[in-house]
Formats: C-alpha cells, structure tokens, sequence
C-alpha cells in the first residue's frame, strides 16, 4: 500500500490501478512533484521512501525505461554483427546522483545518442554512501523526468576483492562481492564488472602461481 505521502505527491502524475501504475500526464514527470517524488525515495522515512521507489520503478515499467543488460550488443559487436563506428560511454555518476543523471539524459537526447551506462563502483557505493537499490532508483527517475526511452544499462563497476597482500584476499572478501551482486541484480543493476585483479600477485615468476 502507498503511503498518504506519497499517494497525495502523485496523484496529479500517474494512477495507481490493479497494482500497476498509469501515467496520467507525461508532462507532470518534468515537474517539482516529480523531484519531491525522488526526494522522498532516497531520504524520505521508511514507508515513504519504499512506496516512492516503488512507484519511479513501475512508472519506468509503464513508460518502457527499463533496466536492461547489454551484453548482446557487446556480443554483438565482437562478431561484426552490428556497426563499429561507435563506442558506448560508462559514466560515474557519483555525487548529486539524480541531477547528474538528469543531465546525462538530457544531452543524450539531444545529441541522439543510442546507448549509454551509468555505472557506481563497489567504493563509491561506500562512499557516497548510495546503496544499489537507490542508486537504480535515482537513476531511473531521472531517465523519466528527462523523457528518455528504451533500455536502461545501469552498471556495477569494479565490484573488487579486497586483500590483506597481494594475492590473499580479506576473510569474507569473495563472500561480499558475491552478496553485493546479487543485491545489485535484484536493484536492476543488470551489468556487473566484478575486479578480482587484487587477487594476482605479480612477483610470482610464472602466470599460473600469480
């Protein structure tokens, strides 16, 4: 159920019918409300702040701005199968997510761009102090706000091992990066860069034993 907070923010944007939501008015998405919306799912309180992601999550849904894995374009492009006059951007969007991410659409769209990844890495995650699920969330409701359409790459950059020495990784290391990713596909985060170079020791004389 949303909450009064939430419900009385959208009710001029989309409608709520059969668990689904209905946008009303495209217009309404490049509005305050809209901004309030994605203040309230990154800092909102607990009820507000699930109902608000629940509905920037199925408002993408219904718009068709969907979180999408683009390793068949890479897979793609590695058979000669599509053009290779491109080159597809990753940005990190660490601070200021969401405004960030609206200017990255905005200027996609006028410069035609087709695809694009907006990515966070496991430190940054730390950091900034942006877990996946909000990260996705913002990043989304950005895309929406700046009438972006299609795929949505949204990417886990260098998701690394860290280690006591070269080679030896911190007790638990592995299990974490393998958490970390399943909490991050379940966020719609459907690329993930997983960095276990930590975990080669280059003063080792031969491949096998680094």
């Amino acid at each position: 159920m949303i909450s009064p907070t939430i419900n009385k923010l959208i009710s001029p944007i989309v409608n709520v019918k059969d668990g689904k939501i209905i946008v009303k008015d495209k217009s309404k998405l490049a509005s305050k409300k809209w901004d309030e919306l994605v203040w309230q799912a990154v800092f909102g309180k607990e009820k507000d702040k699930q109902s608000a992601r629940w509905v920037i999550w199925e408002t993408g849904q219904s718009l068709g701005i969907r979180p999408a894995s683009i390793n068949e374009l890479y897979m793609a492009r590695g058979r000669e199968k599509v053009s290779l006059d491109f080159t597809v951007p990753a940005i990190n969007l660490r601070g200021m997510a969401y405004d960030m991410a609206r200017a990255v659409f905005k200027v996609a769209k006028k410069l035609k761009v087709g695809a694009l990844i907006c990515e966070l890495a496991r430190s940054e995650m730390g950091y900034t102090d942006q877990p996946p699920e909000e990260y996705a969330i913002v990043v989304l409701a950005a895309a929406a706000r700046e009438g972006w359409k299609g795929p949505l790459f949204i990417q886990g950059d260098h998701f690394q091992t860290k280690v006591v020495e070269p080679g030896v990784p911190k007790e638990g290391e592995v299990k974490a990066v393998k958490d970390l990713t399943k909490e991050s596909i379940d966020a719609g985060f459907y690329n993930i860069d997983i960095d276990t170079s930590t975990l080669v020791d280059l003063d080792r004389e031969t491949e096998k034993k680094q």
